[in-house]
């Protein structure tokens, strides 16, 4: 979850929320990736997910990295809830899922050393506390008591209401874990293209990068149970979002969809004051419950963007949202994948000829049969796993387009970050598929097998 924004100034014309989206258009030169992904952590001994606090914890993670690695605290109510350097963060998620905000980047080859790094710091501290972390779309055995809360405000106003506005919420923010990649854009009509492909396709994505078929220590019969989550959360701010596809889709429409989702609070002093349900339309004018005669800042709008949750969202900057988390080389083939199809103008052009004629029932369809089946998805004859190959090839192309070299020009271009996927292909099997061979094959059905052979 994103860090609160301070300052920014008063908000006093509707365009300025508008203005504040059209400021993340750049040139193609300073097109950056931006990686985050989560994971969970756990007892090795006794796999149980880590507390806040404790000689075995995420705190004692957070002050180990902080302590040997050279990361600055971040700290709220003097708890200590995160980390930053170098333009990079680590927070934490609800239920004490570490995320890792990765630093704007120029190439994959820099994400991917990023990665690396950040994973091995993580695992020598953990090693020593004798505790795990695993890369899953979901946690496989925990039940929800069996889950900490993270003492961050913004966690305990979003519980009380997830159950208000949904059945899976808190599912998704205790149990969940996800990798995603931040692309830019350099105009409002290459940020619609983009966002079109991002949103079509999206589902695409759930099927290659599928990893949790495990819930409740049972099969859950889907691939990505991660992605089955979302489609029960909270209808006003999630979903596969129709009105992008509609003619005349640009920033001004994309504020109004913003201004008419349900608000969750607003950052004041260090705290965060309960606005859930409110609209942030009555706080333009004033009249907002929560504070009333005050007006919003800019980074009241900017906190405000972080509460959508649709399948993939657009702040200063593009977002993927739905793949689930996953082992380290999957860490670094997803922002491959985005970024060889939206970097590369023929490779965004193929993309979105293979979605472009989709109507919102198709797409809805292919959302929800890509989290049950995966790679065995069909929709009105088309099979997943034909457009899945068809979408890595599209992507090595647009990576081979970038020819960025990397180990000192050793490695040609970006390319060979989509191995894992193209083996995927070659096998026929998601993550989730190979998991469940190993299930009913040599783990004899018992779930808790999947920290010892999938863990970082």
């Amino acid at each position: 979850m994103s860090i609160p924004q301070s300052g920014g100034g008063p908000i006093e014309r509707h365009e300025q929320m508008v203005e504040y989206l059209a400021s993340g258009c750049k040139p193609k030169s300073d097109w950056r990736i931006g990686t985050e992904h989560e994971k969970f952590g756990y007892c090795k001994d006794t796999l149980t997910p880590l507390p806040y606090s404790g000689r075995r914890s995420i705190l004692a993670v957070l002050e180990g990295l902080r302590d040997r690695f050279g990361w600055t605290g971040i700290e709220e109510n003097g708890n200590l809830i995160g980390l930053e350097k170098d333009g990079a963060n680590v927070s934490l998620e609800p239920g004490g899922q570490l995320e890792l905000s990765g630093a704007t980047l120029s190439n994959i080859h820099e994400t991917c050393d990023e990665v690396n790094a950040h994973l091995k710091e993580v695992k020598s501290i953990a090693d020593e506390l004798n505790v795990g972390f695993i890369g899953l779309g979901a946690a496989p055995t925990w039940s929800h008591s069996d889950m900490p809360m993270m003492p961050k405000g913004r966690y305990k106003l979003m519980t009380d209401y997830m159950d208000r506005v949904g059945t899976m919420g808190k599912y998704m923010m205790y149990r969940t874990s996800c990798v995603q990649v931040n692309l830019d854009f350099s105009s409002e009509t290459d940020m619609v293209q983009k966002l079109r492909v991002a949103l079509a396709l999206q589902p695409v994505a759930v099927a290659l990068f599928a990893n949790s078929p495990f819930f409740d220590g049972e099969v859950n019969r889907h691939k990505s149970w991660r992605s089955r989550v979302w489609r029960d959360l909270d209808a006003d701010r999630t979903g596969m979002l129709p009105f992008v596809f509609e003619d005349g889709f640009g920033f001004e429409a994309w504020v109004d969809y913003a201004l008419d989702v349900p608000m969750y609070f607003v950052y004041r002093n260090g705290n965060y004051i309960d606005a859930l349900g409110m609209s942030f339309r009555d706080f333009l004018k004033g009249e907002l419950p929560a504070l009333p005669g005050e007006t919003p800042t800019l980074s009241d709008w900017a906190d405000h963007l972080t509460t959508i949750f649709p399948e993939a969202r657009i702040k200063k900057f593009i977002e993927m949202r739905g793949a689930d988390g996953g082992p380290w080389r999957r860490l670094c083939a997803l922002p491959a994948f985005w970024t060889g199809i939206c970097y590369d103008q023929s490779a965004l052009d193929s993309a979105w000829d293979l979605a472009k004629n989709w109507d919102t029932e198709t797409r809805e369809a292919w959302r929800i049969a890509a989290s049950v089946d995966g790679f065995d998805a069909v929709v009105n004859d088309q099979k997943m796993f034909d457009l899945a190959k068809e979408l890595v090839s599209i992507s090595e192309f647009g990576l081979k387009q970038r020819a960025i070299a990397g180990a000192q020009g050793m490695i040609p271009d970006e390319t060979h970050f989509l191995d894992a996927l193209k083996d995927s292909i070659e096998t026929g099997k998601t993550p989730a598929d190979e998991m469940l061979d190993l299930y009913y094959g040599p783990w004899d059905q018992d779930p808790n097998h999947v920290f010892k052979d999938f863990s970082y």
